[in-house]
């Protein structure tokens, strides 16, 4: 069973962890300000490493399928 899903009733299908409305950009976007793994356990007490992890392998899932296609100018 996936860790992240996507349910149009919870905030517009965005991917989010499976049981939160914690969606995978929200997330990562404090990684990225750079959150310790144990400051998202501690403000967010539902959600384990092993949710914190399947954000990042679905980030890099969705990011390897994607394709950009030069246009002419």
């Amino acid at each position: 069973m996936s860790r992240i899903v996507l349910d149009p009733g919870i905030l517009c299908g965005k991917p989010t962890v499976r049981g939160t409305r914690l969606a995978v950009e929200f997330l990562l976007d404090r990684i990225g300000e750079g959150w310790s793994f144990a400051e998202l356990l501690d403000q967010y007490p539902g959600l384990t490493e092993a949710d914190i992890l399947a954000c990042i392998a679905y980030a890099g899932r969705v990011l390897r399928e994607e394709r950009v296609y030069p246009v002419p100018t």
